[in-house]
């Protein structure tokens, strides 16, 4: 597909941006889907595309949390290894399967996830104890979560903060940090599905995967310099505004 370098340097900046607020609170791809569809790509082209950009910037979000020592990759390795296979099984599935009946139950989902941090300001403060044990962890959440973003995508970093947060018994900051790690696991399973189907338009991901990790950078040093004043109201505003496009797209 030909495409104007107009174009391409408003993708670039579109990804940018998306990288910042996906690095914070995820849903990033509210803003880089449509703008694929926006510039003529087909949707299923889209999709492919998205993926692989999008892993520019959870890489790069990732990188940056495990150099600061904010995340021990041996500590999440089960997680890391069980987000990837749920994935890869994810990303097989929906090949096979309609997901339309998953976009009238997001909306519940998100709009779930911005109300718990919206009325329990004190969750994710500090750490508490943890609920369940690194292996439960990688079964119950990790493998669920990375089967969904595999499977169908828009809030799974939202949803991997909120189970580190809650299930795990991590402070926001924290949990942004190793949210990232499996989110980029789960990308990259995905990517693999997409790459096999021959429907990636790499140019175009590969430039926008450039502004991906490069806003992504920005906004994990945003997350440890900030920390909780930062995520916690970028998790709201994120999780609303999903939950109305969302909601939007499906009854009007």
């Amino acid at each position: 597909m030909e495409i104007s370098y107009e174009l391409l340097t408003l993708l670039f900046a579109v990804a940018l941006v998306a990288g910042f607020i996906d690095s914070i609170a995820g849903g990033g791809g509210l803003l880089t889907v449509p703008a694929l569809l926006a510039v003529g790509i087909p949707p299923a082209n889209a999709l492919a595309t998205n993926k692989l950009q999008s892993c520019g910037g959870s890489f790069s979000a990732s990188l940056y949390f495990v150099r600061r020592r904010m995340v021990d990759l041996h500590d999440i390795k089960l997680s890391i290894a069980l987000a990837f296979i749920g994935s890869l099984f994810g990303s097989f599935l929906i090949l096979n399967i309609n997901a339309e009946y998953l976009r009238i139950l997001l909306p519940i989902l998100t709009i779930s996830v911005g109300l718990y941090f919206l009325f329990c300001p004190k969750i994710g403060e500090q750490d508490r104890k943890r609920r369940l044990s690194e292996l439960q962890f990688a079964i119950l959440a990790a493998m669920v979560i990375g089967f969904y973003d595999g499977f169908f995508g828009p809030g799974a970093g939202s949803f991997y903060a909120l189970a580190y947060v809650t299930l795990a018994g991590f402070n926001l900051t924290k949990a942004t940090a190793h949210t990232k790690v499996l989110n980029f696991t789960s990308n990259l399973a995905g990517l693999v599905f997409f790459i096999f189907s021959g429907k990636v338009f790499w140019i175009i991901g590969l430039i926008m995967l450039i502004g991906q990790f490069i806003g992504a950078r920005l906004g994990a040093k945003m997350v440890i310099s900030k920390g909780k004043k930062l995520i916690r109201p970028m998790l709201i505003i994120v999780s609303s505004v999903m939950s109305i496009k969302l909601i939007w797209e499906n009854f009007f």
